[in-house]
């Protein structure tokens, strides 16, 4: 079976940095709440490990881990984290995603 997500080499080492600061497991949970500027919005938060029904997937150590709900919104993406002169951020490339806005981290369906 195919992993219905990836999370880039780039992604991972940023996770891991994060966890070691504040001394949490390397767990990365993406979920999908109502709002944000195109209907819906990405949130991440550090997470102590995934639950029963949590799809995990995992890059150098690290699991980016999804609920079902929102996995049905995000399957197929690639979380990757990017640093540029506007700043730095993790993105998220959603093929389920019909509209996007400027800031990366809301999109509709």
């Amino acid at each position: 079976m195919t992993t219905p997500l990836t999370l880039t080499e780039s992604a991972a080492t940023r996770v891991g940095l994060i966890a070691k600061k504040q001394g949490k497991p390397a767990v990365l949970r993406l979920s999908v709440e109502g709002g944000g500027c195109s209907g819906f919005q990405y949130k991440f938060d550090l997470d102590d490990g995934p639950e029963t029904d949590d799809v995990v997937s995992e890059t150098a150590g690290v699991k980016l881990v999804v609920d079902p709900v929102s996995l049905e919104l995000v399957a197929g993406s690639t979380v990757d984290f990017v640093e540029s002169l506007g700043g730095a951020a993790f993105r998220v490339e959603n093929p389920n995603a019909a509209a996007g806005c400027g800031c990366g981290s809301s999109f509709g369906i």
